[in-house]
C-alpha cells in the first residue's frame, strides 16, 4: 500500500488544450478517494496520468515514496479497473483472474492459491470455470475486480467501473466495492461522474471543473460546506435551488429577502457564518437544499417568518417523499457557476431555472403525506438554520473570513 500524491500537476494536450491545471492532492495511505466532476472536467485524464497512459506535462506524481513521471505503467505498481470489463473472452473465469500473474511468471501454487482467495473475496468460486459470455454485467466486473486484487498492488484506479450497469445492479456493486476496498486496505482512486456514487463510496470526495480542483473533502463536508456555488450546485440530488436575494435589516435582525419574501436568520446561522454581515445591504445567491423546504400545513416549528409562498407546478410521488416543483416569486440566480451547472446538464440557465428570469422555480422534498395538488398555492417552510450564502462575484460560499475560503482544499 501507498499514497498517491498529486503537486502541481497539469496536461496540456500538443493543440494546446490543458485538460488538468496545477492539481495538488494526497490520496492517503489506504485511503478511498473518489474524483467527481462533469464530463471534459479532467478526473479521467488525472486518473491515466497516474497510471502512465498520459504523459505528465507538470508537476510530479509519487505512487509511495517514487517519483513515477518518468516509470513505465508496467513498473509502477498499480492495477486499473475500466469502464469496459477488458476480459479475454475465450478464457475463463479462472484464467482471466491468473492471466496477469502467469505474465509476471509466477510460480503455479501462489497463482492457484491467489486465484481461489480473489474468488472467495468476490464470490466467484462458483464461477472459476465459465467463459465471460456466460457471466451477468455484475459478476463480469467482479471479474475484472478480482484481476486487480490478485496483483497486490500498492493502488486500485477504478475508471467509472459501474457506468455499464443497471441502477439496482449499481447500487448493489458500488456496496461491494466500497466494502472490498476497507477489507483489503488498498489505496484507491475512484473516478466517477455519479455525485451519489461518489459521495456513498469516498472516504473524501475531490470535486473538478474545468481541470481544476474546486474542493476537496469528507462527503458530509462537501454537503454541509460547499466552498463555491459550483460544488453546493453539484453536490446533492436533487440539487440546491439557487435564487437571488439581500441580505437587510428589519426589526433589529437581519433578514434574507428573497423577492418580496422575508426570511429571519437564526443566530446559529449568523453564528456560523460571520462573514454574512459584511455582506448587509448587498445582494447574494441563496442555496436551500430541497429538504430543507417542507409544506408548512404539516411541518413542526414554523413561524411565518420562516415561509416562502409557492406555485405547485409538478408533483412526484415517490411513496417514501414528494418532490414538488414550486414556481416563488425571487428571481434565480443566474451566475456564471450556474450556467456552467447548466451546461452539464444540457441545457440552458434559464431553463434549469424553471425558464423565467422573474421567478424561479424550486424543489422541495416533501413528506408524503402533503396533499399539495398542481396548479395550487401552497405555503413552504424553510429551515432557515440550513440557508447556504454565496458571493454573487466571487461564486464564493459565505463562511468566517472575507472570501470564504478558510479550509476549503484542506
Amino acid at each position: 500500500m501507498a499514497e498517491v500524491t498529486f503537486s502541481d500537476v497539469a496536461k496540456v494536450f500538443p493543440d494546446g488544450t490543458r485538460a488538468v491545471t496545477d492539481l495538488t492532492l494526497d490520496a492517503q495511505d489506504g485511503e478511498f478517494m473518489v474524483l467527481v466532476g462533469p464530463s471534459g472536467c479532467g478526473k479521467t485524464t488525472a486518473l491515466r496520468m497516474v497510471a502512465g497512459l498520459e504523459e505528465i506535462s507538470e508537476g510530479e506524481i509519487r505512487i509511495g515514496d517514487r517519483v513515477v513521471n518518468e516509470i513505465a505503467p508496467r513498473d509502477r505498481d498499480i492495477a486499473m479497473v475500466f469502464q469496459s470489463y477488458a476480459l479475454y473472452p475465450h478464457l475463463t473465469v479462472y484464467d482471466n483472474i491468473a492471466f496477469s500473474l502467469r505474465l509476471r511468471k509466477e510460480k503455479k501454487a501462489e497463482v492457484d492459491k491467489r486465484v481461489k482467495e480473489a474468488a472467495r473475496i468476490l464470490d466467484l468460486e462458483p464461477l472459476l470455470d465459465r467463459k465471460p459470455r456466460a457471466l451477468s454485467g455484475g459478476q463480469r466486473q467482479r471479474v475484472a475486480m478480482g484481476r486487480a486484487i490478485v496483483r497486490q498492488p500498492a493502488a486500485f484506479l477504478m475508471d467509472e467501473p459501474l457506468s455499464n450497469l443497471d441502477a439496482k445492479l449499481r447500487v448493489q456493486m458500488r456496496a461491494e466495492i466500497s466494502k472490498l476496498q476497507r477489507n483489503i486496505g488498498v489505496t484507491t482512486i475512484y473516478v466517477t461522474h455519479d455525485q451519489v456514487e461518489a459521495m456513498t463510496m469516498g472516504d473524501r470526495v475531490a470535486v473538478m471543473r474545468k481541470g481544476q480542483l474546486q474542493q476537496v473533502a469528507a462527503p458530509q463536508e462537501l454537503y454541509d460546506r460547499p466552498l463555491n456555488l459550483f460544488v453546493g450546485g453539484f453536490i446533492g440530488s436533487p440539487a440546491m435551488n439557487l435564487v437571488e436575494g439581500k441580505l437587510v435589516r428589519e426589526n433589529g435582525g437581519l433578514i434574507a429577502a428573497l423577492g418580496d419574501a422575508r426570511l429571519k436568520l437564526d443566530e446559529e446561522n449568523l453564528a456560523a457564518r460571520p462573514a454574512l454581515k459584511s455582506f448587509e445591504g448587498k445582494p447574494l445567491v441563496v442555496g436551500i437544499r430541497p429538504e430543507h423546504l417542507e409544506d408548512a400545513s404539516i411541518a413542526h416549528d414554523n413561524p411565518p417568518d420562516r415561509r416562502l409562498t409557492g406555485h405547485v407546478e409538478l408533483r412526484e410521488a415517490l411513496g417514501s417523499e414528494l418532490m414538488v416543483h414550486l414556481a416563488i416569486d425571487a428571481p434565480p440566480a443566474m451566475t456564471e457557476e450556474v450556467q456552467e451547472l447548466a451546461e452539464d446538464a444540457g441545457t440552458t440557465a434559464e431553463d434549469l431555472q424553471g425558464g423565467d428570469k422573474h421567478r424561479a422555480v424550486v424543489i422541495g422534498r416533501f413528506d408524503a403525506d402533503s396533499q399539495v395538488q398542481e396548479g395550487k398555492d401552497v405555503e413552504i417552510a424553510v429551515d432557515t438554520r440550513a440557508l447556504h450564502f454565496f458571493d454573487p462575484d466571487t461564486g464564493l460560499a459565505i463562511y468566517d473570513d472575507s472570501n470564504g475560503t478558510k479550509g476549503a482544499l484542506e
